[in-house]
C-alpha cells in the first residue's frame, strides 16, 4: 500500500516512515520543512537503502494537494503536520486553530475526492485536559484543554468522527498520544526542532551538549511526589510502529464505517525531575537545570491506561524510558559532532 505521511520529515513522521518501509508499505513524504530539515531525508534514506517520493508543500494548499494525489494515488494518509508547541499556542491561538484545522478539511476533503480509504490522524492526551482520574482511557471525559493547541487536537477529532459517520469511503483511527521521545537506534534521525525547542527532552540533550546555558523546570509545586508535572514518556520508534499497527487495523476492518481512537502510552507516569536523573545516570553526566516559574498551559499530571490498543491493536510499548533517554543523547552527540 501506498501511504502518504504528512510532517514526514518531521520527528515522528520520520520514525514512522522507516517502519512502513520496514512493514512493507510505501512511504511518500509531504512536509512544508517548518519546523523540519531536508538533512533528514538523508538520514531516513541511510537507514531504509530507499529514497522516498518528498514534496516539499503545505497541506494548507489545497490545490496542491490535488495535484499530489492525482499524481500518486494514495492506499491510505497518516497525518503528522501541525504546529504542536503547547506554549506557543497559548501566545498565538488563531494561527494554531487555522493551521492544525484547515490542513485536516483540506486533506480530507480530497481523500473523498480521491477515495482514499484510510486514514490514520496524529492525536494528542491533551484532549483529555487535566483529568480529574488517573490513568486516562479512552472514556475518560474530555475535559476543557489548558492550550488552543490541545484544543486543535479534541476539535479535529470532532471533525473526523463526524467525516467517517456522514457515509464516506475514509474510515479512521486518532492515536491520542503521550510523550514520545527519544531517537533512532542508528542516531541518523532523531527531534531535530529548529529554533529553541519547546520539548523538554531536546532542551535537556542541547543543555548537556552545551548548547544552552541551563534548563529551566516549569514549577515545583504541583500536586506529585516531587513537585513537578507528571508525563508518560513513550520512545519514539515504539510510537511509529503503532502507527503501523494503526493501518493494518484499518485495512482488516470490514465495518462499512470505522472510527475509533487510541491511547498510545507506556501506561507508566514520570515525573520530570526523575527523567532528568534518569538522563544523568544513564549517560554519566550532571545537567545544570533550575527550578523556575509554571508555564502557562501545563497539565500537572497525565499518564495512560494503554490495555486498548495492546488488546486491539496488538501493540505494546517494548523500550524503556533508559532506552529512549540514552538514543536521545547519541543522537544529539551526533549533530553536534557533524555541525
Amino acid at each position: 500500500m501506498k501511504i502518504l505521511v504528512t510532517g514526514g520529515a518531521g520527528f515522528i513522521g520520520s520514525h514512522t516512515v522507516v517502519e512502513l518501509h520496514q512493514a512493507g508499505f510505501e512511504p511518500v513524504i509531504l512536509d512544508n520543512l517548518y519546523n523540519s530539515n531536508r538533512d533528514v531525508l538523508k538520514g531516513i534514506q541511510q537507514i531504509t537503502g530507499v529514497e522516498f517520493p518528498f514534496y516539499e508543500y503545505d497541506c494548507n494548499d489545497l490545490e496542491k494537494l490535488r495535484e499530489l494525489f492525482d499524481k500518486e494515488r494514495f492506499d491510505g494518509v497518516i497525518h503528522f503536520a501541525a504546529y504542536k508547541a503547547v506554549g506557543e499556542s497559548v501566545q498565538k491561538p488563531l494561527e494554531y486553530y487555522e493551521n492544525n484545522l484547515v490542513s485536516l478539511l483540506n486533506l480530507l476533503k480530497v481523500m473523498q475526492e480521491y477515495k482514499v480509504p484510510k486514514f490514520v490522524f496524529s492525536s494528542s492526551c491533551t484532549v483529555y485536559g487535566q483529568p480529574e482520574q488517573l490513568p486516562v482511557t479512552e472514556d475518560t471525559p474530555r475535559l476543557p484543554a489548558t492550550s488552543p493547541y490541545g484544543n486543535t487536537k479534541a476539535v479535529a477529532e470532532d471533525i473526523i468522527r463526524d467525516f467517517v459517520f456522514s457515509g464516506t469511503v475514509v474510515k479512521a483511527i486518532a492515536l491520542r498520544y503521550f510523550n514520545p521521545i527519544g531517537a533512532h537506534e542508528t542516531s541518523l534521525i532523531g527531534e531535530l526542532p529548529n529554533g529553541v525547542p519547546s520539548n523538554l527532552v531536546p532542551y535537556i540533550t542541547q543543555t548537556a551538549a552545551g548548547l544552552r546555558p541551563s534548563l529551566t523546570v516549569f514549577g515545583s509545586d504541583y500536586d506529585t511526589a516531587d513537585g513537578t508535572c507528571v508525563r508518560d514518556f513513550i520512545h519514539v520508534v515504539d510510537l511509529a510502529k503503532a502507527h503501523v499497527k494503526a493501518l493494518e487495523l484499518l485495512d482488516e476492518n470490514q465495518a462499512d464505517q470505522y472510527y475509533d481512537v487510541f491511547n498510545v502510552g507506556t501506561g507508566e507516569g514520570y515525573t520530570v525531575l526523575n527523567l532528568i536523573k534518569t538522563f544523568e545516570e544513564v549517560n554519566k553526566l550532571k545537567l545544570n537545570y533550575s527550578i523556575g516559574p509554571r508555564r502557562a498551559g501545563d497539565v500537572e499530571k497525565i499518564y495512560a491506561q494503554a490495555d486498548k490498543v495492546n488488546t486491539i491493536m496488538k501493540w505494546k510499548a517494548e523500550k524503556s524510558l533508559a532506552e529512549a533517554l540514552r538514543d536521545a543523547w547519541n543522537w544529539q552527540l551526533k549533530i553536534t559532532q557533524t555541525k
